[in-house]
């Protein structure tokens, strides 16, 4: 049972009424973390800012999705791995393979594999990396920019996994459930 209520879109006012026509406009859809989140226009302005600005990224969509995939399973979060599955495989084009080896930070390019690897770092050691972490993703070929992207990838992922996770969002994707808890 949720713990937090998600907003019907047809009966929110104000900013949040304002946001969720933006993403039905997009998406022909709110899904229902969006709509939880939509309790508090500041955290739903917050994440899609932060969404769309790591769009624009140098990462790009596919890694993007994989490193969703690899923290939503360090930290259990079944709505961000049913709803990053079927993005991933939907609207990206990953094969299944793919997407599930993310999940335990696998992949089969050296230079995805390194970045998937680092996010599991980040994840497991709550943001304290060392100096050997940050050279290992750096010598797979990643920026300093780009390693800031995977860290910014990560917290954005944090952040979606900790709310679902606290909201006990109904889960309107296909269901996937986190092999680890």
């Amino acid at each position: 049972m949720t713990r937090l209520q998600a907003l019907d879109p047809k009966e929110a006012t104000g900013r949040s009424k304002e946001l969720f026509e933006g993403i039905q406009g997009k998406l022909g859809m709110v899904p229902n973390m969006m709509r939880t989140m939509g309790n508090s226009p500041a955290v739903l302005e917050g994440y899609l800012n932060l969404s769309d600005a790591l769009g624009k990224g140098s990462l790009g969509g596919r890694l993007g999705e994989l490193i969703a995939l690899t923290v939503a399973e360090s930290n259990a979060c079944n709505y961000c791995l049913s709803a990053h599955s079927f993005i991933g495989e939907k609207l990206v084009g990953i094969d299944t393979t793919t997407l599930q080896s993310a999940r335990d930070g696998i992949n089969s390019d050296p230079k995805v594999a390194a970045a998937l690897q680092f996010a599991k770092t980040l994840v497991s050691k709550n943001g304290r990396v060392s100096s050997e972490d940050v050279e290992t993703v750096k010598a797979a070929g990643f920026s300093d920019g780009a390693v800031g992207e995977i860290v910014a990838h990560v917290a954005l992922n944090i952040l979606t996994n900790y709310f679902n996770n606290t909201a006990n969002t109904d889960i309107d994707f296909p269901v996937v459930e986190a092999a680890t808890v």
